[in-house]
């Protein structure tokens, strides 16, 4: 394999690529680099469903302009079958504040137009939101962003968006790495730019999107009575900088903190370990601030501002970290007490929510008869059914367990901009009731019940990494617990197969979802396991989900800390 791979290596060496790039290759050919030579070269980065997503160095296995140039070729290849009727094929491309963004974004822009596009280019860095937003303004045929979301600093990634602003789905996604698959060479990049094809856009198509959010408020009245609710913010140094403080204010909240040394645009994310607000670390300055000031809420984040982490006061006034399930939850619980208050709810009203994702929150919807989806993992399948049910049915509001969340239909991504405006929405309307937003979802453990979910990831890098999360997988299938934590397994769902297998009763059922590589398994006490590798992280991620009755409120520590054993427990069987 090795002499493959420097002979791959040294393909690079040619006189088509830049000096620089052939500098850093020769260097990696020295005997001491072997294993990272093998890291960079054994493979070609993959073009997965949703676009490319890795390590920024030279080799094919890497993130550099010869990478994603040969995936924009590709892309642009499929769009101009796909839409060879179009007059004029339009493209919008933003980026985030990581290492190299601004220049595989031009990269990008530059073979867009030179293969005819018309293309809109953000000024500077901005939320991935924002750039699914524009593609549905402008009319746009596609779009790109460049972001790596919370992965580490050494990462950079390209996301591939259609007409209707979402990421790509079936049959586009497939058909589209077809395609990046056929151009072999670099020489095969079209990298003419058309200077005039490409316009650069920012503050006016920031403005039409603030004000759009605006419409979702439900409450005005009732933030202008608490308009002075204590909120720290940080973007953790990304690409929310601006945009939610902005949009903070336009919904009227008027004391909102940032942390300074978070504020700085930084693609080396200096203060944190991980720039992934679903860690605590990365909110530990924002809580000293939040403390410091006595502040009500907290929020950061991630660097391209589509995910958000909250931190409120529990009953012992310690500010906690609310996981992505019950702040989905309070969303959901929120919109739809809203728009049964307004009289908005007809019938033809529904939520969506991802198979990984908390039951606590089809709950609340089924009370109401709100009808609830579930999908897949990844933002683009409920992008998927706000399409497929467009002029039909209307979208509340909707999430992932991994801090990702939406409201209405213009947008077409999860948004932290408009999420954190939502989120202190909800913060002025439990204040209105005399509540917190941890009393706020106390309420809702003993309405609807007390569902409490841990999730745990185990990192496996590099080529070995990937091999072994595969060999966890096919023992799971091929060997399946039949008791975790003394209740037996009473239902297993494999999403590869597409086979829902009912234990008890000994039947089976077509699962109506796409194939993916996900194991559910549900226990007799109601617990639920999923697992399931990360799609974008060398990690096998472990769901655990568990729920018990909450009467009262003086109950909860004690349920709290059962539920917890009982977790424990079961991620004992698991090690």
């Amino acid at each position: 394999m090795i002499e493959n791979i420097k002979s791959q290596a040294n393909k690079w060496l040619s006189t088509n690529y830049d000096i620089e790039t052939k500098e850093q290759v020769k260097e990696l050919l020295k005997p001491e680099n072997e294993k990272e030579l093998i890291e960079s070269f054994y493979k070609e980065l993959e073009f997965g469903t949703g676009g490319l997503r890795g390590i920024m160095g030279v080799g094919t296995n890497r993130m550099n302009i010869y990478t994603v140039g040969m995936a924009t070729q590709g892309f642009s290849n499929y769009i101009k079958n796909q839409f060879s009727d179009t007059k004029q094929i339009k493209m919008a491309i933003a980026y985030d504040c990581r290492n190299n963004s601004r220049l595989f974004a031009e990269t990008i822009a530059n073979i867009f137009s030179a293969n005819g596009f018309y293309v809109y280019l953000f000024e500077d860095l901005r939320p991935t939101p924002e750039l699914s937003f524009a593609i549905r303004h402008y009319r746009c045929q596609g779009g790109v962003v460049i972001t790596a979301s919370h992965n580490p600093k050494e990462y950079n990634g390209f996301k591939a968006y259609w007409d209707d602003g979402a990421q790509l789905i079936a049959p586009h996604d497939k058909n589209v790495i077809t395609e990046v698959r056929k151009i072999t060479e670099i020489n095969q990049i079209k990298s003419e730019a058309i200077k005039e094809n490409i316009e650069i856009i920012g503050a006016k198509i920031d403005e039409i999107y603030l004000n759009k959010i605006k419409t979702l408020s439900l409450s005005p009245e009732i933030i202008s009575k608490h308009n002075d609710i204590k909120i720290v913010y940080t973007p953790i140094h990304g690409t929310g900088v601006n945009l939610v403080p902005a949009i903070l204010k336009k919904f009227g909240f008027k004391n909102v903190f940032t942390v300074e040394e978070q504020d700085k645009v930084d693609g080396n994310f200096p203060t944190v370990i991980s720039p992934n607000p679903e860690n605590a670390e990365a909110l530990k300055m924002a809580l000293k601030k939040a403390k410091s000031i006595d502040a009500e809420i907290v929020m950061a984040t991630d660097p391209d501002a589509d995910r958000v982490g909250i931190a409120v006061k529990d009953n012992h006034n310690e500010f906690v970290l609310l996981n992505g399930n019950q702040t989905g939850a309070l969303l959901v619980y929120y919109f739809i007490n809203k728009w049964k208050e307004k009289g908005f709810l007809k019938g033809k009203e529904y939520i969506v929510k991802t198979i990984v994702s908390s039951d606590l929150i089809s709950k609340i919807a089924e009370k109401d008869s709100v009808e609830y989806y579930d999908v897949l993992t990844g933002f683009k399948y409920i992008a998927e059914i706000i399409r497929d049910n467009e002029g039909k049915k209307k979208f509340i509001v909707g999430g992932e367990e991994s801090y990702g969340y939406l409201a209405g239909e213009f947008v077409r991504d999860k948004d932290a901009v408009m999420a954190c405006a939502l989120i202190a929405e909800v913060a002025a309307w439990a204040k209105s009731k005399g509540k917190s937003m941890f009393d706020l979802l106390i309420d809702i453990y003993i309405e609807y019940g007390f569902y409490y979910e841990k999730l745990e990831n185990i990192v496996k890098k590099g080529k070995e990494g990937a091999e072994e999360i595969e060999e966890m997988m096919t023992n799971f299938r091929e060997n399946p617990p039949k008791e975790i934590n003394g209740s037996q397994v009473i239902l297993i769902k494999d999403y590869e197969s597409c086979i829902s297998n009912d234990l008890q009763k000994g039947k089976s059922e077509k699962i109506n979802l796409p194939k993916s590589n996900v194991l559910q398994f549900y226990l007799e006490d109601g617990s639920k396991i999923s697992v399931r590798p990360s799609g974008t992280e060398p990690k096998i991620k472990f769901y655990f989900s568990v729920n018990s009755k909450l009467k009262s409120k003086s109950d909860f520590e004690i349920v709290k800390n059962q539920l917890d054993d009982k977790i424990n427990n079961i991620l004992k069987y698991f090690s």
